[in-house]
Order: C-alpha cells, then sequence, then structure tokens
C-alpha cells in the first residue's frame, strides 16, 4: 500500500470516530435536557396545582371564631374556593358523619369522640392533635355571685349550666369535678359549649362550665373564672381528613394551614393552647 492510500485511510477512519463521538454527545445532551424538561414539569405541575370547590368541614362548637376566621384566609389564599362550617358538639357531629352526612375534615374536641369516626373506618388516616383547651366558670359580667372557685359553683339557689356529660366540654367538666370530690346538679344539660355559655349571656343562668377559649369569645357578655382542677381536665383536639372526602385536595391543604404557624397563630390568640 502507497504512502499517499494510507494517509487517506488514517484520515477516514479518525473522520468516522469524530462523527460516532459527535453522535453520542447530542444524544446524551437530548437525554438530559429531557429529563430536565420532565422534572420541571412534575415540579410545576405539582406546585402551581389550583384548589377549587367547596371544602365542608365538622367542627366542635368551640372552635367557631378561630376556624371561621382561618376558614377565610384560606379562601383568600386560594381563590375559587370556599369553606363552609358545621359548628356543634363532637358526639353529634361524629353521629353525623358515622351517619353518613358528607364532609371533608373532621375536628373533633376530644379523642373520644374522634375514636367514634375512626372505629366507622371513616377517617382517611390517622388524627393529629392541633390543639388543646382548658375549662373556665364563666360568669355574669361583674360576677355578681363572688364565684371563686369550682366549689362555689355547689352553692345552694345558684344557677349553673353545664354541657351534656355526652359531649367532651361535658365530660371535661365531670373529670374536673371529681378530682375535687365535689357534686353538682346543674339547672340544664347543654349539647354544646355555646349553648352552655348562652344561658349565662342572656342571665337565664349564673355560671357555666366553658371552655378559656368560650369565655376570651364572648367578651365582656361574661366574667372568667380560673380554678385549679381545670388542669386535671384538659382536651386535645384532634384533626382529620375523611375517607369520603368530596374535595380531598383542598380539605388536606385546610387542615395544613390549621396546622402551620399561621394557623397555630390564631389558634392560640383565641386562647387555645399549643399541642
Amino acid at each position: 500500500m502507497t504512502r499517499s492510500a494510507r494517509r487517506t485511510r488514517r484520515t477516514r477512519r479518525t473522520l468516522q470516530v469524530a462523527c460516532a463521538g459527535a453522535a453520542a454527545l447530542l444524544a446524551l445532551s437530548a437525554c438530559s435536557s429531557s429529563d430536565d424538561s420532565s422534572t420541571k414539569s412534575d415540579s410545576s405541575d405539582s406546585s402551581s396545582k389550583k384548589l377549587s370547590g367547596t371544602v365542608t368541614v365538622f367542627a366542635a362548637a368551640s372552635l367557631k371564631e378561630s376556624f371561621t376566621a382561618l376558614g377565610k384566609d384560606f379562601e383568600k389564599a386560594h381563590p375559587g374556593t370556599k369553606v363552609t362550617f358545621n359548628f356543634g358538639g363532637s358526639d353529634s357531629l361524629a353521629a353525623g358523619i358515622t351517619g353518613g352526612a358528607p364532609a371533608d375534615v373532621f375536628a373533633a374536641a376530644s379523642p373520644k369522640t374522634m375514636k367514634i369516626v375512626t372505629d366507622e373506618k371513616d377517617a382517611a388516616g390517622a388524627p393529629s392533635t392541633f390543639v388543646r383547651n382548658q375549662l373556665e366558670i364563666a360568669t355574669l359580667p361583674g360576677n355578681p355571685d363572688k364565684v371563686a372557685s369550682l366549689k362555689d359553683l355547689t352553692t345552694s339557689g345558684l344557677k349553673v349550666v353545664l354541657c351534656d356529660k355526652t359531649v367532651p366540654c361535658g365530660a371535661a367538666a365531670q373529670k374536673a369535678l371529681d378530682a375535687g370530690d365535689l357534686k353538682l346538679t346543674p339547672v340544664s344539660y347543654e349539647q354544646d359549649v355555646k349553648s352552655a355559655l348562652t344561658k349565662v349571656e342572656l342571665k337565664e343562668a349564673d355560671a357555666a362550665v366553658v371552655y378559656k377559649t368560650d369565655v376570651k369569645a364572648a367578651g365582656d357578655k361574661v366574667e372568667g373564672v380560673d380554678f385549679p382542677e381545670s388542669a386535671d381536665a384538659i382536651n386535645d383536639y384532634p384533626i382529620a381528613l375523611l375517607k369520603d372526602a368530596p374535595n380531598a385536595d383542598a380539605a388536606k391543604a385546610f387542615i395544613k394551614l390549621v396546622q402551620s404557624a399561621e394557623g397555630q397563630k390564631v389558634l392560640t390568640a383565641a386562647g387555645f393552647l399549643k399541642p
């Protein structure tokens, strides 16, 4: 083979290797670009998912003021959504949920009432405690009967209202009375804490055992009296996404707001204790 022929053959081989290398680099670049594009697309889809529709929240009556405020915050942060609430005694709300009432979120005033829902497999996952609440005596403005302790509520002639024993605030009140070895016969048992408080606000009762949060929400309509036995009856408040939630995505976002620093700020300002 002549020198000229060998030179031509070497040149052809070099060009073939170079072309193969360039093709490999182009393929690698294309794959990398495709992967990056896919990752960015996935991330974008996840972060920009728009929430819409109604979120139905069943919540303990004592959460009315704070949850109403959080509902407005949620709607403002997510245009196109609406949060509707069903406030009441936790036991009644739990019965409604297990009976098939459509709801997305359940926030109860005690683990016992939440258990009614979880035992029926109506929660989508394990509930989590998001706040705690402590009892307080609500008296008429100025405390004309000079109520200074839980024992004072047993004074003859004093009209006292309690929550029903099946309701978390009623069960907690009974626990506090047991801790103080006290017996009390109220003029009425109410189905939720707001109803008990209303009796005092309307001057139909002289005092009621309610939550600190309710006394605070009532402002100057009542006067609060602390009592040491309340430390033995603090209620944990659990919240859960419901299994058949019609709007699960928005419901999860609402629960996240409740548990966030922003949500906790609203709740503690209302008088709730941190979990």
